[in-house]
């Protein structure tokens, strides 16, 4: 009787088996290589998260998207890659909408004189086949300051919805806010930012 069940068990799993095999990869994967070219910016899946530590007793983060943008990019020549970003200030996401309120206020982003943030790379050193050191000017609240981003390669290939080639990039990276005049508060919450950034672009 055993038999009967195991023989039935296994008749049942292949089926299974072979929807698991049938069922299609991710399209996107670091070894398929851009056309070298100028890029836009994919606004919807683009995004800078920040975190800080609040009064020490926990971690708080927010986000800003992306709302233009591009990179002109040649991978026989990585080091002559240049990205321009802007995020939308103004559309911030905190998880409270009192929190995003005092944010968007002159006490902090003051986003009526100042909506945007911008990200201009200044150089870009390789550090192997997928990571580079991003030099560049983040400008925030109208102050231009120099940050080093850690950057490492995501993937590219063929987006099936839009049937366009898409490619993305995860670089992350400290600033201190005061620097940028979103000081308040600090050090009771740290001056120190850390900043996260998930860049996609699309042909």
């Amino acid at each position: 009787m055993r038999y009967v069940i195991a023989a039935a068990l296994m008749a049942a799993a292949v089926p299974a088996v072979a929807q698991m095999a049938a069922a299609p990869a991710m399209p996107g994967a670091p070894t398929t290589r851009v056309a070298a070219g100028t890029y836009q910016v994919d606004p919807a899946h683009t995004q800078v998260t920040w975190e800080v530590n609040h009064m020490g007793f926990s971690m708080l983060q927010g986000q800003f998207g992306a709302s233009g943008g591009s990179i002109a990019i040649d991978p026989a020549k990585p080091a002559q890659t240049k990205v321009n970003v802007t995020f939308a200030v103004a559309d911030l996401s905190v998880t409270s909408s009192q929190f995003a309120t005092h944010l968007k206020s002159k006490d902090f982003f003051d986003v009526a004189a100042n909506p945007n943030a911008q990200f201009v790379s200044t150089a870009v050193t390789p550090r192997g086949a997928n990571r580079a050191t991003m030099t560049g000017n983040l400008t925030i609240k109208g102050i231009t300051k120099p940050v080093t981003l850690d950057v490492t390669f995501v993937g590219a290939g063929t987006n099936p919805m839009t049937k366009k080639l898409n490619f993305g990039f995860k670089g992350t990276g400290t600033i201190k806010r005061s620097d940028f005049g979103v000081g308040l508060y600090a050090p009771v919450v740290s001056d120190e930012v850390k900043l996260t950034v998930n860049a996609a672009f699309t042909a």
